[in-house]
């Protein structure tokens, strides 16, 4: 929300179901970490210990706090910040994801903060500066020297309150990487000795979600840590969506007989908001990146939800798994896009 123009009804209502719909699941899944939900039934796939999503959970408990002012919500939201801990010496880059969005919107929560410092100086210390970022990581399997799109949002922020020299170089790498990539842009490339950097068969090249987080990267980048702009600004036209495209793309955007995915349309939504709020350059310009977000919101808000839940993300179109459901990460998303249109939430902050 800018300025002092009231927030429109259906924000406030939609950010209300939203949030509403936090305290049912927190009943639901207990001490466990909720991943997807089946669109017909309700019930949640959970983690025991939040996989690269568990900081989304924590992120809704405490913009569920932060919406009622409830001293119940505010302990759950810590408890589960807690629980995050683990992840702080992780070996992975998904520790962007985790442990920013899991700590930053606790309000006077010393613990998260120390916890987020604490996060912070481990990715550091992971940082390899001959490749120019922290890598992937194995704690999730797979190869260990990977360069992601996933593994940029998040990270860029947490590394910047240590370095930020590493911050800086962890963007460059992955924009020269997926964006600027010979061969065009890649979401996931591997690091071989002989031959340096490959691209990935997987994540595709057409995945609308890893876009989506290359864009918020940049979105963060521009808005709190003008140093990097240069690299962030590069990237910036590549990244946005087109007049054209759909407000809710499909989830690989070469098949547009393929199941869309919210989240990402979310993540877009939160990005465009963000890029709104730029002190700097044309005023046209922002006023399309605020128009398009209250659009994207309203779309997913109108279309796509359901008694508090987002539904229609896709979690994975290649494997076939979750491609209609409800998404951890596309509630909070919609959520703090909701939360910023309200007034809840200073996006500058998060």
């Amino acid at each position: 929300m800018r300025g002092d123009a009231a927030p429109e009804r259906w924000a406030v209502d939609a950010l209300g179901a939203v949030l509403d719909r936090v305290a049912v699941t927190r009943a639901e899944v207990g001490p466990r970490f909720p991943l997807f939900a089946e669109p017909d039934t309700g019930r949640w796939t959970t983690t025991g210990r939040g996989s690269w999503t568990g900081g989304f959970w924590a992120g809704l408990l405490w913009l569920r706090a932060r919406h009622t002012g409830d001293q119940r919500d505010r302990a759950a939201a810590m408890e589960s910040t807690a629980r995050l801990a683990p992840w702080a010496e992780a070996d992975t880059a998904t520790r962007g994801l985790i442990l920013w969005y899991g700590t930053v919107l606790a309000d006077r929560d010393g613990d998260a903060e120390a916890l987020r410092a604490r996060a912070a100086r481990a990715c550091l210390r992971d940082f390899v500066p001959e490749l120019g970022l922290v890598p992937w990581g194995a704690a999730l399997g797979g190869p260990r020297l990977l360069a992601r799109a996933d593994g940029v949002p998040g990270l860029v922020p947490l590394l910047a309150t240590e370095s930020a020299t590493a911050a800086d170089a962890h963007l460059g790498t992955h924009l020269d990487l997926c964006v600027h990539g010979a061969g065009g842009p890649r979401p996931a490339w591997r690091w071989e000795t002989a031959h340096g950097w490959q691209p990935c068969e997987d994540p595709p090249a057409d995945w609308a979600r890893g876009r989506a987080w290359l864009l918020l990267a940049v979105a963060d980048t521009l808005l709190t840590t003008p140093g990097q702009a240069h690299q962030a600004h590069g990237a910036l036209e590549s990244l946005l969506p087109r007049p054209h495209e759909p407000l809710v793309p499909p989830a690989h955007t070469g098949r547009g007989d393929g199941p869309l995915d919210t989240s990402a349309a979310a993540i877009t939504a939160v990005a465009l908001a963000k890029l709104a709020l730029l002190p700097d350059g044309d005023r046209s310009a922002r006023a399309w990146y605020a128009e398009r977000s209250c659009d994207a919101l309203r779309e997913l808000v109108s279309a796509h939800l359901t008694d508090g839940r987002l539904l229609d993300g896709c979690y994975d179109a290649g494997s076939a798994t979750a491609v209609r459901h409800q998404l951890v990460w596309g509630d909070f998303f919609l959520a703090l896009g909701l939360a910023a249109l309200t007034g809840l939430v200073d996006l500058t902050t998060v």
